[in-house]
C-alpha cells in the first residue's frame, strides 16, 4: 500500500521545517500581545547561516554557529528577524525543548532589534 502514513491535517504529516515554523510563529504571537510593533517584523526560518565571513568562504573560524539573527529595516524593506533550523534542531533533544530554545532565540533578537533587555521583551524570559 502506497500513500500518506497521516492525513494532512494530522500534525505527523507536518515537515520538520513546518513544525520549526509553527514554533516560531507561536513564538512571535506570544510577544505581538506585548509588542504590536512586531506585527512589521518580517519573522523568518532559514535552515543554516550562510558561509564564510570576514575570512572568505572557505576560510575556518572558531566562531559558534550563530542560532538567530537581527536585520535593521532598510529603505522599503522591514526589519527581519531570523532563526536557523538546523543549529537548534541539533542542539535540542525533544520538541519541548526546541520550543524553549526557539523562544529564548526570538526573544533575545527582538530584544536586540528593540534596544531593551530580554527581560523587558518577555518577563519570563530565561525561567522557562
Amino acid at each position: 500500500m502506497r500513500g500518506p502514513v497521516a492525513p494532512p491535517q494530522v500534525p505527523l504529516s507536518a515537515s520538520r521545517a513546518e513544525a520549526f515554523g509553527d514554533l516560531v510563529q507561536d513564538s512571535v504571537e506570544r510577544l505581538e500581545r506585548r509588542w504590536p510593533q512586531l506585527a512589521e517584523v518580517d519573522f523568518l526560518v532559514l535552515d543554516v547561516p550562510r558561509a564564510g565571513g570576514a575570512e572568505g568562504p572557505d576560510e575556518w573560524t572558531d566562531e559558534p554557529v550563530p542560532l538567530g539573527g537581527v536585520l535593521s529595516a532598510e529603505e522599503g524593506r522591514p526589519a527581519r528577524v531570523v532563526v536557523y533550523r538546523r543549529p537548534v534542531e541539533i542542539r535540542t533533544k525533544s520538541r519541548d525543548e526546541r520550543a524553549l530554545l526557539v523562544h529564548e532565540i526570538v526573544v533575545e533578537q527582538v530584544a536586540e532589534l528593540l534596544g531593551l533587555a530580554p527581560e523587558s521583551v518577555d518577563p519570563r524570559y530565561g525561567q522557562d
